[in-house]
């Protein structure tokens, strides 16, 4: 697949970092009220910036023709989908407000996920 036609994959892969990496900033901004940042914030926004980095390096790796860049992206992405789906639908485990970014997350994500396994990406 070439970079043009991966543009859109590589759109939402940024997206994703971007949030990821300004919900990271907000933590560290908000770091003293522990009613919105607890450690579990703290562990989970962690994992979700290093994760999103990678999706994004793997998008740019697949949109450079690498089919092992891919194959990860479309691990990577799924399994993040899953953990995000967990983490928005279980109450009490994060506050309100990183369950509504982990939802945005996970729409950016469910696109990359419908766009790397479509026929389209199978096809080349």
């Amino acid at each position: 697949m070439t970079t043009t036609a991966f543009r859109p994959v590589l759109l939402l892969t940024g997206g994703y970092a971007v949030l990821s990496v300004l919900t990271l900033v907000a933590i560290v901004l908000l770091r003293n009220d522990h009613a919105l940042v607890t450690d579990a914030v703290w562990v989970r926004a962690t994992l979700v910036v290093a994760s999103s980095l990678l999706t994004f390096a793997f998008a740019r790796s697949a949109a450079r023709g690498s089919r092992k860049g891919l194959l990860r992206l479309r691990i990577v992405a799924a399994a993040m989908l899953v953990a995000i789906v967990v983490i928005v639908a279980l109450p009490g485990l994060f506050p309100v407000w990183l369950r509504i970014e982990q939802a945005v997350c996970g729409l950016l994500l469910l696109g990359v996920t419908v766009l790397v396994n479509g026929r389209r990406v199978r096809a080349r």
